[in-house]
């Protein structure tokens, strides 16, 4: 494998014969890289982390290190990155927590943008972007296909739905819906679907109207959120991503935003 001459790797890391390690680069003991992952320089690595294939480190992002929840108390813990994750100038990912499953884990084919902070103990789907200094609090969990916005701060142990976008600077202290279109100034509020997204990934105009529709009734009808549901289901057809919305609500131990 191509390793530059200044990196320093622990003899005891596994690293594909096709992955590639730049400049000053550390990586440390119980690291696991995968074929075709490139660590472009001034990446480090501390293990147990166990990272696929054909992901793109840019220099100073930070991996694995203990997190900074002061509960923690050297347990030995995880992190784990899937494939074709592109990893941005300065991103830190902490490793989890005995009180959060010991695991922080990101999907596959991500974009984090520069100086993203994924606290312990947070789970990333698959196809995210986390727009540049966006922030997640230990123990999140973020959705397929969700868009988090420049400068976004998420509150431990809240929910991201899928196919959600959430807008910059948003602060964000209870679940975020999934296919929701989210943004606050002050007041985090909710402005219907995410009709882009949603087209741009082939949902059909029906479920997307449906979802409008189920959204408006949670937000803006004037009802409680049982009120709502109920609403929803006696009057817009039932599809997977209707009942998605509805369990997810009912799932949430925070509240959602509405």
């Amino acid at each position: 494998m191509p390793v530059h001459p200044t990196a320093l790797v622990d003899p005891r890391a596994r690293i594909a014969e096709t992955a590639e390690i730049g400049p000053f680069c550390v990586v440390g003991a119980e690291v696991e890289i995968g074929p075709g992952t490139r660590l472009m320089g001034h990446t480090y690595l501390e293990g147990p982390t166990w990272i696929g294939a054909d992901n793109l480190f840019y220099p100073y992002s930070t991996v694995g290190v203990a997190p900074q929840d002061l509960k923690y108390q050297g347990e030995r813990s995880e992190t784990r990155i899937g494939s074709r994750n592109k990893i941005r100038e300065f991103v830190t990912i902490h490793r989890g927590t005995q009180g959060g499953g010991l695991v922080t884990s990101i999907g596959d084919d991500n974009l984090l943008m520069a100086y993203v902070h994924v606290a312990h103990d947070v789970h990333v789907g698959s196809h995210c972007v986390l727009s540049n200094a966006a922030t997640l609090g230990g123990h999140v969990t973020v959705g397929d296909w969700a868009w988090v916005g420049a400068s976004t701060g998420i509150h431990q142990f809240c929910r991201v739905g899928r196919h959600a976008i959430i807008g910059g600077y948003s602060v964000v202290t209870q679940d975020v819906l999934p296919f929701s279109n989210t943004v606050s100034d002050r007041e985090v509020r909710v402005f219907g679907a995410n009709r882009v997204g949603l087209e741009r990934r082939g949902f059909p105009t029906a479920t997307i109207e449906h979802l409008q529709t189920a959204l408006r009734l949670l937000t803006r009808a004037g009802l409680n959120t049982s009120q709502a549901i109920a609403r929803i289901q006696a009057e817009i057809p039932a599809c997977p991503e209707i009942e998605e919305l509805i369990g997810f609500i009912r799932a949430s131990q925070r509240g959602v935003i509405k």
